[in-house]
């Protein structure tokens, strides 16, 4: 073999692999979000949809608000904050623990009662969830769970939560409060438009007017020192997008301005 051809065959035999490793696709980001329980099936799907076109990966923990604000609060590596309420959000902004420039409020809810599906009880107004014959209540933790909070505050305007909190059970979330009734070991439970809308065990008893309830929020926010911001960024435009919204919509929520 001539000198010419073995250095022809070395330069070959160095770039071959360069070019394999450049033909491979570049490792898709890992991007964490934390999430209110209500949102979990609406993102999953929105997620499904944004993995395919994005190549990105999109990990979600779901749970109660005010308990994911506090596993931020401890530290958790989290790039996406999506609160059911603006409480949980306002205290990581002061303790300037979200990049408030891209904190928005992206949808809005509202509350319902729900029965299980075979309950004889027929509550036509928030007054009979004060009715001796109803002795269970399952709510959100009514203390911090926004889900809970937002009921609170709703019988309390109404001047019904004196009457109505020694018959509260208290569950760690929406999801969990919805399961009490779909099981039927509670006689209702106050729980969010679209949590009912999923359940095929229960039926809705009682909505809440727009007029009388709260004004549930749903703010959404990139955590600072976030471990993928640049891809995370992406997934938050993505949020706001129609074609999320169309997700969400169909999903039963309100989306916001």
């Amino acid at each position: 073999m001539q000198p010419a051809d073995k250095m022809r065959k070395a330069i070959r035999f160095t770039i071959w692999p360069i070019l394999c490793l450049l033909a491979l696709p570049l490792r898709a980001a890992d991007v964490t979000v934390f999430a209110a329980a209500s949102l979990t099936d609406s993102l999953k799907a929105i997620a499904a949809n944004y993995e395919k076109a994005s190549g990105d990966k999109i990990v979600f923990n779901f749970g109660a608000s005010s308990t994911l604000a506090r596993q931020i609060e401890a530290g958790a590596p989290v790039d996406i904050f999506f609160s059911a309420d603006e409480a949980q959000m306002n205290e990581l902004a002061a303790r300037s623990l979200i990049d408030s420039t891209t904190r928005k409020d992206r949808l809005g809810n509202s509350l319902v009662v729900v029965v299980p599906k075979d309950s004889p009880w027929r509550i036509k107004s928030p007054a009979d969830l004060a009715n001796a014959a109803v002795k269970r209540i399952a709510l959100a933790d009514p203390r911090a769970v926004p889900a809970g909070v937002y009921a609170r505050m709703w019988l309390a305007r109404l001047q019904l939560w004196t009457a109505v909190e020694p018959k509260v059970i208290g569950t760690e979330n929406v999801r969990a409060a919805l399961a009490a009734a779909a099981s039927g070991n509670v006689d209702a439970a106050i729980v969010y438009k679209t949590d009912a809308a999923i359940s095929k065990k229960v039926k809705i008893a009682f909505e809440v007017p727009a007029a009388d309830g709260p004004d549930i929020r749903y703010p959404m926010a990139l955590v600072k020192g976030a471990p993928r911001p640049e891809a995370a960024k992406k997934f938050l435009d993505y949020l706001s997008s129609a074609a999320a919204g169309q997700v969400f919509t169909q999903y039963g929520f309100r989306l916001r301005p």
